[in-house]
């Protein structure tokens, strides 16, 4: 670097080019890392599966049915005593969608057989354990059901029911 003073230039044009394409290169990496960043941020949709979902009002959940709540991938069972479980619809054998059979009451997975009581508890088939849980929450009335959580489970217990 040189001094204006004398007529000669403060910087070379090399150093000029080379900072100015250092610059470039830094605010690059800076933008395709922020558009990286965002492409690859988990998307959950608002009371899709993955966040807390709204079943409906714990009143409209009879004894003994079993209800689908198709946003979130899950089943409220009622049981008799008016205790609720919201189960997973995934089988865990191998991940099958299981449905629940209302003729028979009780979950059929269709891939290879396992049964599941309204408990989701395993009657028959190759499943290990019973179907997943998620937590319930009563708020207002409300049934919310927090799907970013599975709990998995090698029995049923009382205590996995919430109460209304």
């Amino acid at each position: 670097m040189k001094s204006g003073r004398e007529g000669k230039r403060l910087f070379s044009r090399r150093e000029v080019v080379g900072t100015v394409w250092g610059v470039s290169l830094v605010a690059l990496f800076g933008q395709f890392s922020g558009a990286l960043f965002e492409y690859l941020k988990p998307r959950i949709p608002a009371g899709g599966f993955g966040s807390k979902v709204t079943a409906g009002l714990a009143k409209e959940f009879k004894p003994g049915t079993v209800s689908y709540v198709q946003s979130g991938r899950f089943y409220i069972s009622c049981l008799p005593d008016g205790g609720l479980l919201a189960l997973w619809q995934r089988c865990t054998h191998l991940g099958c969608t299981v449905p629940w059979v209302k003729a028979k009451k009780l979950f059929m997975c269709p891939c290879h057989s396992s049964v599941f009581n309204p408990e989701g508890v395993v009657v028959s088939g190759p499943a290990p354990r019973p179907l997943d849980l998620f937590p319930i929450q009563i708020i207002g009335g409300e049934v919310i059901v927090d799907t970013s959580q599975p709990i998995s489970r090698d029995k049923f217990d009382i205590s996995q029911v919430t109460r209304v």
